[in-house]
């Protein structure tokens, strides 16, 4: 399949009928990024795991370099790349390194097909040249893209759009708070693209048109500056609360659902699993204006998604508070359940194996 399929259209149907051929005889046995699911992994990669494990047709099994180097395996996902580099020392960095070029030679001599799923939509900056070497070569080497919205620019190569699913099951038991009147939220780890201090001054404005709103920062910022510059840009303004620090999924539930409406004011947005969040627990969102929100605000229905313009100011979080307290008891994600990703993903698996043989046949 060449160019973008949605799951659900046509073209993604017919990835599902190779799958039936490929995994007549057995599973296709799919080599994940991670060693391990911890408490803190990233819930988007456990749901993902779960629902692949109980999808036919598909065995995933955790990373080791011993499986990677000397494993079987049919197929290799990555989502984050750059994971295999980095380390607390140079020695350390530089082993991880070689091992992370070691099995991507590998994958290219046995003609393994790698599945990417892009997550963003440029690489991470402050990586060396060697990095970077690395990371050209699985772009190059990639055989099927994954996309999470039909938004994602092309790049080159054979992709299927698989949106990202939502968190309802996994905050399932968390127990929830009661809105409070007026307040505004922001969660999630606090980044310079964020723009948390921009956020901070606009509600500041919207403050002095309405004293009754409330602010709360809850996360934990990447480095000592940016905290810096938040806690700069609240000041001793007391309307303003700061829980700077990262929290764990009852925290995150109770912080979220205390607000009438979340509000994330980065500078730019692609995919956003925290405003899919917000509204897996059934909070309004306010996110900067473009195409992928625009689809996201009419998949899940009036008065849930909301947008700002260039930069946030006081009237569009007005705006967005006001018009929140008109929508519906929850919002649709019915198009985001996990079994449909699984099996989703399963055709995926099976269409990269297809076009890895018709690239290596004579």
């Amino acid at each position: 399949m060449s160019g973008n399929g949605t799951v659900g259209s046509p073209s993604a149907e017919r990835v599902g009928v190779t799958l039936a051929d490929q995994v007549s005889e057995r599973p296709i046995r799919v080599l994940q990024p991670f060693r391990e699911l911890l408490p803190t992994t990233n819930p988007y990669i456990v749901m993902l795991h779960r629902s692949l494990e109980t999808t036919p047709g598909v065995e995933p099994v955790l990373f080791s370099y011993r499986r990677a180097l000397v494993g079987r395996y049919d197929v290799v996902h990555m989502h984050w790349p750059e994971t295999r580099l980095g380390g607390r020392t140079r020695t350390r960095r530089a082993v991880r390194l070689a091992f992370a070029y070691l099995y991507l030679s590998r994958l290219r001599l046995s003609r393994t097909p790698i599945v990417r799923t892009v997550h963003n939509l440029e690489r991470p900056s402050g990586l060396s040249r060697l990095d970077q070497g690395f990371l050209a070569l699985v772009e190059r080497w990639t055989t099927l893209e994954i996309v999470l919205n039909s938004r994602t620019p092309a790049r080159g190569k054979p992709s299927v759009t698989i949106v990202h699913g939502h968190y309802r099951d996994w905050f399932e038991a968390a127990p929830r708070s009661v809105a409070i009147p007026g307040r505004i939220a922001y969660t999630g780890l606090v980044r310079r693209y964020k723009n948390v201090d921009g956020l901070i001054t606009a509600f500041q404005a919207a403050r002095a048109l309405n004293p009754a709103l409330t602010l709360l920062i809850a996360g934990k910022p990447s480095d000592k500056v940016i905290e810096a510059e938040v806690r700069e840009a609240r000041g001793d303004d007391d309307s303003v609360t700061l829980d700077l620090r990262f929290l764990d999924d009852e925290d995150l539930v109770g912080a979220i659902t205390s607000s009438e409406l979340v509000a994330l004011p980065y500078r730019h947005m692609h995919n956003s699993g925290s405003a899919l969040l917000a509204l897996s627990l059934d909070r309004p969102v306010l996110v900067p204006a473009n195409d992928v929100n625009a689809d996201l605000a009419q998949e899940v229905g009036p008065g849930w998604v909301h947008q700002f313009a260039d930069s946030l100011d006081e009237t569009a979080i007005a705006g967005a508070l006001r018009d929140s307290r008109t929508c519906g008891p929850r919002p649709d994600l019915s198009g985001r359940e996990w079994d449909d990703a699984g099996r989703a993903h399963a055709a995926a698996y099976a269409e990269a194996i297809r076009l890895r043989r018709r690239r290596t046949a004579p």
